[in-house]
């Protein structure tokens, strides 16, 4: 318990700090007249990607959506600030960790749904139902084909070996999906022997961590460096821009822990306006009928395992992913950003 709320307060510190005072001063001005809709939606995921699923509710059962984009970190604030005059009936982010930081701020309330259980994989929602992943996205080894055999790869871990010393690019650790990989690490492995890799990873860079995942693979790609880490759809948008690309995904850990796999997910407002609105809206993106729509357009897995991800996705290989609860990329996330600093990851 003692770890779990050190833990917690360091991540809120590390998050909160990027918030800017004008998301604050707008959300405590904002009327509530403006949200005077049938459900009020506050996202992390891109425009783009949630407004073709919104459209889709709306046609079939007549709810309209009022929806806000943000920042994770802003938008768990904003809600935090509100209280119980906050709008939002739906938080909608990226990345267990994130998930799990704004349950644990106590934004977000357990739920109960027989529909949620059972199209949504135990280890891929919260233990207490205070969150839902609604798909799945592997963050996996990412090589030049030219310059690398298959046969060289294992593990996330043998990265750290001497023979990929001044090969290995890596993005940032300020970013939550490292910090997700390397939390899952400590539950797998144990702190020791994760800091142990964490050091081998930065003793191999080729140049210090890059911004984005699709800056590691042009980094690759144009010879600074022959292998990497990086999220599975970020691959499958570089691939569309250039079907050229030299660049193929590797499946690690498959004779051990497995693929590390996260989600996007969803929950229920502490204070939401319209819980049973929003459950049941929940509850029809996990569903056969709306699992593609939702997970496709991001070039992601469904989560619910009756459906299948798309051909384009299915083309990159099965693999066998993590069976761990993704809660505890959050769990463990403190201890990870610890041990990113002390391994002299920036």
């Amino acid at each position: 318990m003692v770890f779990l709320c050190v833990s917690l307060k360091e991540i809120m510190i590390r998050k909160v700090a990027r918030i800017t005072s004008i998301v604050l001063i707008v959300s405590l001005v904002l009327p509530l007249s403006t949200f005077a809709n049938d459900l009020v939606v506050y996202s992390a995921r891109k425009e783009h990607l949630i407004t073709p699923i919104f459209q889709a509710y709306t046609a079939k059962t007549g709810v309209e959506i009022e929806f806000t984009t943000g920042k994770e970190a802003a938008l768990v604030q904003r809600i935090l600030s509100e209280g119980k005059r906050t709008p939002a009936d739906i938080l909608i982010t990226v990345d267990a960790g994130n998930l799990w930081y704004a349950a644990e701020a106590g934004i977000l309330k357990s739920v109960q749904s027989n529909t949620l259980e059972a199209n949504i994989p135990s280890h891929l929602r919260d233990p207490e139902n205070r969150w839902f992943g609604l798909s799945v996205r592997a963050r996996t080894i990412v090589y030049h084909s030219g310059r690398v055999s298959p046969g060289t790869l294992s593990t996330y871990e043998a990265l750290a070996d001497p023979e990929w010393k001044g090969r290995l690019i890596l993005r940032t650790s300020k970013k939550v999906y490292n910090q997700s990989l390397v939390a899952m690490m400590i539950q797998d492995i144990g702190l020791d022997n994760t800091k142990k890799v964490i050091s081998g990873w930065v003793g191999n860079l080729a140049v210090p961590p890059l911004s984005s995942d699709t800056k590691v693979m042009e980094a690759i790609d144009s010879g600074v460096g022959d292998v990497g880490i990086v999220n599975t759809y970020y691959f499958g948008r570089l691939l569309k821009k250039n079907p050229r690309l030299p660049l193929k995904l590797y499946w690690p850990n498959q004779e051990t822990t497995g693929v590390h796999v996260n989600v996007s997910g969803a929950g229920v407002t502490s204070h939401a306006k319209h819980p049973e609105a929003a459950v049941a809206f929940l509850e029809w993106v996990s569903s056969e009928e709306a699992q593609n729509l939702f997970a496709d357009v991001n070039m992601e897995y469904p989560v619910n395992p009756q459906n299948q991800a798309n051909s384009v996705v299915q083309a990159w290989g099965d693999f066998k992913a993590n069976p761990r609860n993704v809660a505890s990329a959050g769990q463990y996330q403190g201890e990870a950003i610890r041990l990113m600093d002390e391994a002299g990851y920036k």
